[in-house]
């Protein structure tokens, strides 16, 4: 329950549709590392109080006490959509170009090489959003032509249930599509009943999109060639990109390549990776 001792209004929220306190905060930020591993530090307080808003509306409540007292006492009820508010979801087709651009050139034919006997390529898009990622990685992969009668999967997952579902329809506005280079739109259709563009099936064929939270067990049996976790770990405190990227580590081949965001570094984090530039690693143990 609210600390009543402690439910001064934070900031400007006096002007606000529903009261937010200094202990309201307080209880979401701890729920937050809790549920999801994410470190929500002072400066998102606004973000998080207009994502949250809505779900107050939704369930008729009149101020964040009610709701944090619901989180607390009752977490199954609330916790999917808690989770759906707080994450973050930005992202596009073929973000950091070089990323891709390193994948055709470098990894995909050491991998065909490497992998000759088995045929068989792993990847996993961890954080895949609303599903621009992983398929702009099987559009990389499927215009390798010598790649035919492969067997290429990619596992494709994310925290929040909604984009996970976004993601598996396959169907983005025309305009989420206009900075994909030229080679790749082959891949898209036009939805002619709609300003929509949909991912072709042989695209689509490639990837499995599933809900998972990266702090609790990972269901996965095998080891993959490629991750891409991009734009995730700058939500967590050190001690979870810690014990995150070297779970990575382990579920890597050797060899291994993991792609992370631009703004993200494994300096000081772990020493199971080289830099191979440009925020691109290989496993090294």
């Amino acid at each position: 329950m609210v600390n009543p001792s402690r439910t001064a209004v934070v900031g400007d929220h006096e002007a606000r549709e529903f009261p937010m306190s200094i202990a309201n905060f307080e209880i979401i930020k701890r729920i937050a590392m809790e549920w999801t591993g994410i470190s929500l530090s002072d400066h998102k307080r606004n973000m998080i109080y207009g994502r949250l808003s809505r779900r107050l509306r939704a369930l008729g409540l009149s101020d964040f006490n009610q709701y944090c007292n619901l989180l607390e006492a009752s977490p199954a009820a609330e916790k999917t959509e808690f989770i759906n508010s707080i994450t973050t979801n930005l992202t596009a087709f073929f973000r950091e170009i070089h990323h891709f651009e390193y994948l055709a050139r470098t990894v995909i034919p050491n991998l065909m090489r490497a992998n000759a006997a088995s045929r068989k390529i792993r990847i996993w898009s961890a954080g895949c959003s609303t599903g621009e990622e992983p398929y702009s990685i099987a559009m990389v992969f499927k215009s390798f032509s010598a790649l035919k009668g492969w067997d290429v999967k990619i596992l494709a997952t994310d925290l929040d249930s909604n984009v996970v579902a976004k993601g598996a329809g396959a169907v983005y506005p025309i305009d989420r599509a206009e900075g994909v280079p030229d080679k790749y739109r082959q891949f898209f259709k036009r939805d002619k009943t709609s300003n929509n563009v949909q991912i072709k099936d042989s695209v689509r064929e490639l990837i499995r999109f599933r809900q998972l939270n990266l702090l609790h067990e990972w269901p996965m049996r095998g080891s993959f060639d490629i991750i891409f976790c991009r734009n995730v770990v700058i939500y967590f405190d050190l001690p979870t990109q810690k014990k995150l990227f070297n779970r990575y580590a382990d579920m890597l081949v050797d060899n291994g390549h993991l792609f992370i965001g631009h703004s993200e570094n494994l300096y000081k984090v772990t020493d199971r990776f080289n830099s191979m530039g440009r925020t691109i690693y290989q496993k090294a143990y």
